[in-house]
């Protein structure tokens, strides 16, 4: 009788109590007339109710029912790994359809939601909807993100940048969170979206905000605030702890890991993973929807948002810059590692500027070193023609100073070191030879080593005389003609003369 109740509509009630209460008419003629059952009739009329809801005790799962065992394995499993690698239910659906599960998406989320709150599972909370106009605001963020790099288990830090209006993407992965990574990601996102917005909405990173103050009120750091007035950003930090002034951002974070690092895939170095990256944030704005412009992709409101953008600016000179000093082996240390200088640095303070992927370092304002990053510790980095000038003092450190191991000569000049080893001033010419680098470059000294080679010497004297040959040519001997051998007149060319001597003889 329940499902019967269940089933009555409003109508139906409202003439079952018309025609008993109002018409007076009995119970067993109410019945005929509209076909019902006494006790539905009886149940209206003692009840005074208007309308009835029927629940059924025991919901059958037609589809669903042989899987759940395989579901909830499924959401155990899940539940028990780190929050930034869960999947979502999306993605436990298709799991489960790649097992044989021929059901819809709706049954499996109604399961896992019923599934979640048995075991005190329940996130509530409410949220006022933003919307932005096209290039007015952009939302950074960094996350945490594990790869395979080299075939080595590594915690890369991901950065992430959303257009609002758009939700185009763009990520990167970098070894470290540092002032300099933050400079480079703008900038290739911003290359990338070929312009800028007009606000940035970031955390309170250390990298960006140097001080909290009431409300929203912030003290920025003076490079940061350099770089937005290169691109002419207005950065805007966030309330604390109120993520969700930035959620576009921080549901990319969580869509990024479950789409992109989810499984771990393996990748040689991070120059391949971010062009990985590149690559699969175009191709997932081509083809998935906009979430609010529904008729359109993500890519489609992008080129749309393109023109509103702020032209973008160029390259900023992104660096974090440090003040070092020079060690008597020509070494500067920064970030746990060692980079050579050119020896003419030593025993005067130096700036590092670190920049992401390179270092650079000056002395009064003149670059003395670059070299490529180490985010090791304790390594050292050598360039080999930093210590040339020395060799000039001590040619004997040639053989075994630690810049020169299995330093990489062109080929020419690597066959005259090899021929000089067996000599017993080898080293020094040798160092003579390396020395005209400096001054004559290196192409030049390449090529008369093989001019040299060709003749078969290979001695630092034959190299030198051919480049001071090269460097001041010999000018060509002007003869003049006496006035006494001066021709009158040009002789001419006539063949018939030999014929004349001929017939004479």
């Amino acid at each position: 009788m329940g499902a019967e109740i269940g089933m009555l509509i409003v109508e139906t009630i409202r003439k079952i109590r018309l025609a008993f209460f109002a018409q007076g008419k009995p119970i067993k003629m109410i019945c005929r007339e509209l076909r019902l059952s006494r006790k539905v009739v009886r149940k209206v009329v003692r009840s005074k109710a208007t309308e009835f809801h029927y629940e059924r005790e025991a919901q059958p799962l037609p589809k669903i029912g042989p899987w759940i065992d395989q579901l909830d394995e499924l959401l155990l499993a899940n539940e028990a790994k780190a929050a930034r690698e869960r999947l979502t239910l999306i993605r436990l659906f298709e799991e489960l359809r790649a097992r044989g599960y021929a059901g819809g998406y709706d049954a499996v989320r109604r399961y896992a939601r019923r599934w979640s709150k048995k075991r005190g599972v329940s996130i509530s909370a409410a949220y006022v909807p933003l919307s932005f106009a096209p290039g007015e605001a952009y939302q950074f963020d960094w996350s945490h993100e594990v790869v395979v790099l080299n075939g080595v288990t590594v915690v890369v830090k991901a950065a992430h940048v959303r257009l609002c209006h758009s939700r185009m993407m763009f990520v990167r992965a970098y070894p470290r969170e540092t002032q300099e990574m933050v400079f480079d990601a703008h900038d290739r996102a911003f290359a990338l979206f070929k312009g800028a917005c007009q606000r940035g909405i970031y955390d309170n990173m250390k990298t960006a905000v140097k001080t909290i103050l009431v409300g929203k009120a912030r003290v920025y750091n003076r490079r940061f605030l350099q770089m937005c007035s290169h691109y002419l950003v207005d950065p805007v930090a966030c309330t604390p702890a109120s993520g969700w002034e930035k959620g576009q951002v921080e549901n990319q974070v969580g869509l990024v890991r479950e789409r992109f690092f989810t499984p771990r895939l393996p990748f040689k170095n991070l120059d391949e993973l971010n062009a990985w990256l590149v690559d699969k944030s175009i191709a997932y704005a081509k083809t998935h929807r906009h979430p609010e412009l529904t008729d359109q992709t993500i890519w489609e409101v992008f080129e749309a948002e393109r023109p509103k953008l702020v032209p973008y600016a160029g390259r900023f000179d992104g660096f974090h810059e440090v003040p070092a000093s020079v060690s008597k082996t020509c070494l500067v240390r920064f970030d746990n590692n060692k980079y050579s200088v050119a020896a003419s640095a030593v025993g005067r303070p130096v700036e590092v500027h670190a920049y992401a992927d390179r270092i650079v370092i000056r002395q009064d304002g003149q670059i003395v070193a670059e070299h490529l990053r180490s985010f090791g510790r304790g390594a050292t980095l050598y360039n080999p023609w930093h210590y040339v000038p020395v060799l000039a003092r001590k040619p004997g450190a040639l053989r075994n100073g630690a810049p020169f191991k299995d330093w990489v000569l062109p080929a020419a000049m690597e066959r005259v070191r090899r021929k000089l080893a067996s000599v017993a001033d080898g080293n020094r010419q040798m160092v003579d030879i390396l020395a005209v680098v400096l001054t004559d470059g290196l192409a030049a000294v390449e090529a008369a080593c093989a001019e040299a080679l060709t003749h078969g010497v290979h001695s630092a004297d034959v190299v030198l005389n051919i480049l001071a040959r090269q460097r001041d040519p010999t000018p060509p001997a002007t003869i003049l003609t006496p006035a006494a051998l001066t021709l009158r007149h040009a002789p001419l060319a006539d063949c018939a003369r030999y014929d004349n001597l001929r017939r004479t003889v």
